[in-house]
């Protein structure tokens, strides 16, 4: 299925969510003077266009990025930062996705890995990434592509997996995916991306996490309204696989902030917590 298109949805509380610890994940990587692969399964088209058809459609980013302003989080300075990169004049006529966030992050002699299907963003993501010589865009399926690159060259790396999950097999997918990466290379950070539409699903695929067998798991969600199976996407979440060892402190402290912020009722909440041990 190809319909979904992130353009939509760009900037949503999903996205400010998802894109701060992916974040937090680059620059821990990039303490390190050696080298570091960055592997996108679903990168989209790597900039979105807010005032766009698709993003006005919907607005998402109203009640996301728009809620936030750089004066009053100075503890996320290198998000407002990439932000500030693609827009003018303090503006917010842009937002820009994984790949251009990882792009902005990354080192000279550190590589981004891109996939996309959708032909379209496929296209877009390639003429927004061209000028990029560390970056490269396949048109083929992240997951299976995924496998492919495992182990990395550098030995080091971050895979981004964040299917819309409108195939609902594509529950199953992720944690089979991730599972058969892990085995091929364990010590790799893993940052996994849910909605939150039903609650059951999600139950799952916490449960299959942890009677997996991979160690050190944690997982961070932000609900801006109480679960509902009525209400579409309540909350997302990150799973993250070997993450860096300051980010369940960082998240504890964003995350009660980001819900008094971007809540759009009293049932809003947050999760910061450790799946499975190390």
């Amino acid at each position: 299925m190809l319909s979904y298109r992130h353009s939509f949805h760009a900037g949503n509380f999903a996205d400010v969510l998802k894109h701060i610890v992916l974040i937090e994940i680059l620059q821990h990587l990039g303490k390190k003077e050696k080298a570091f692969d960055y592997i996108d399964t679903h990168a989209g088209a790597g900039l979105y266009h807010l005032a766009s058809a698709h993003a006005e459609k919907l607005q998402e980013y109203q009640n996301g990025i728009a809620k936030l302003k750089a004066s009053d989080w100075p503890e996320l300075a290198a998000y407002f930062a990439v932000i500030d990169a693609v827009n003018n004049n303090n503006s917010l006529e842009y937002y820009p996705g994984s790949p251009f966030i990882a792009l902005h992050c990354m080192r000279r002699q550190d590589r981004a890995w891109l996939y996309e299907l959708h032909p379209e963003d496929a296209s877009l993501l390639l003429q927004n990434t061209q000028k990029v010589k560390r970056a490269r865009v396949m048109r083929e399926d992240g997951l299976k592509g995924l496998l492919s690159l495992l182990p990395p060259v550098s030995r080091r790396s971050l895979v981004l997996i964040d299917p819309s999950y409108e195939i609902k097999s594509d529950y199953d997918l992720v944690f089979q995916t991730v599972e058969k990466a892990c085995a091929k290379f364990p010590t790799g950070t893993y940052a996994i991306w849910y909605p939150v539409v039903e609650r059951s699903r999600i139950t799952r695929l916490e449960k299959q996490f942890i009677k997996s067998g991979i160690k050190n798991i944690q997982r961070f969600e932000l609900a801006v309204t109480a679960d509902s199976d009525e209400r579409g996407m309540t909350a997302s979440g990150m799973i993250v696989i070997n993450p860096p060892w300051q980010l369940m402190e960082t998240m504890n402290q964003l995350l009660p902030k980001l819900v008094g912020t971007l809540a759009v009722d009293s049932g809003a909440f947050y999760k910061a917590e450790i799946l499975v041990a190390e």
